[in-house]
């Protein structure tokens, strides 16, 4: 049986997605960048930014509400899990996940955490050899399961702006079976073109990370594999990012830090189901970090068990000792290949 407000909610969920497509094939506008947020932070142990209660005051959405406040709509779903995000009560309180622990591994470029579908970016330190000690971060969508984004590790090989899409065999065969034709290129700019107006081509095969034409979209798997962001967002980031700076495409579900003296673990949904056993994995992230004396099994059991994507205390009641963290990193294959000063159009996933 279906409740008058479920109901209401599917009826207002088809409803925006009409209109995100109608806006969609209308226009596709080029907009101004979203002011940059610096956070800085220092050793391993690194969380950044502060999780807030939002008070709902009008007509608003998941969908509103992720783009006003640069969140994915992955992060408001996991962390508000008992409300309707289509029909939101006026009044109503959203927690709004605005606090990161920063993945493990290198501090350097690009990274981007697949699970967790957010990209941090680590500009280069001012003094040459010394480690990044300030980061930016945005929500992105990634690829659906049948064109996943790969675990790779890259360098940026180009950048465009209004980046025409010629679009590989393996996406033109998809969509001569879902549509009975397919182009061979979209232009820059055009309503049409999933690549937005800004791209940052990678050394990984057909791979960006580029802009949409589906703001609906991040936070959510709906590309051929590359990395969305919103247009203001990509707009901010693409200026950043020097040409044959690193970056990796990385898989970590859960994620541990320490911040004012207490442990506090970051869990996510295994999106592609490439870690069955996530309270093992849990387990393994503390003891890899050396904090496997000082979290509460049962706090960590239930941290699992929530998956809020939110920084969660998982400490004894009594812990406030420094923390211990060691560098213990799992490393990704690499995939480097040639970097040029310039970039040219060639076949690119969406």
């Amino acid at each position: 049986m279906i409740t008058i407000r479920a109901f209401c909610g599917l009826l207002l969920a088809s409803s925006l997605f009409a209109q995100a497509h109608t806006a969609c094939a209308e226009d596709n506008p080029d907009v101004p960048p979203r002011d940059v947020v610096t956070y800085t932070f220092a050793g391993e142990s690194a969380v950044i930014g502060t999780s807030r209660a939002y008070s709902v005051n009008g007509d608003e959405t998941f969908m509103d509400l992720s783009r006003t406040y640069d969140l994915g709509y992955n992060e408001l779903i996991a962390a508000n899990p008992t409300i309707d995000p289509w029909v939101l009560e006026h009044g109503s309180v959203v927690i709004l996940p605005t606090e990161w622990i920063l993945p493990r591994g290198p501090r350097e470029g690009i990274v981007v955490n697949i699970p967790e579908m957010r990209l941090y970016y680590y500009p280069p330190a001012l003094q040459p050899g010394e480690p990044s000690s300030t980061v930016v971060s945005y929500p992105v969508g990634l690829g659906r399961q049948e064109w996943r984004t790969p675990l790779a590790e890259f360098r940026v090989r180009g950048k465009t702006r209004n980046p025409a899409w010629i679009l590989p065999e393996s996406v033109k065969e998809e969509r001569i079976k879902e549509k009975g034709h397919a182009e061979d290129m979209i232009p820059g700019g055009h309503p049409d073109n999933p690549l937005g107006r800004y791209r940052i081509e990678l050394t990984i095969g057909a791979y960006a990370i580029h802009g949409t034409n589906k703001n609906w979209g991040v936070g959510m798997q709906v590309s051929h594999g590359c990395v969305r962001l919103y247009p203001e967002d990509i707009a901010a980031l693409f200026p950043l990012v020097p040409i044959g700076s690193k970056g990796r495409l990385d898989y970590q579900p859960v994620k541990v830090g320490v911040r004012a003296g207490r442990v506090l673990v970051e869990v996510h949904e295994d999106i592609y189901g490439m870690s069955p056993w996530m309270w093992q994995v849990a387990q393994d992230v503390v003891r890899e970090a050396g904090l496997e004396h000082d979290v509460d099994p049962a706090k960590l059991e239930a941290a699992v068990e929530a998956a809020s994507g939110v920084p969660t205390d998982v400490g004894f009641a009594d812990w406030p000792r420094p923390p211990r963290l060691s560098g213990a990193n799992a490393e990704l294959v690499s995939a480097r290949a040639g970097v040029g000063k310039e970039s040219a159009d060639r076949p690119v996933r969406d």
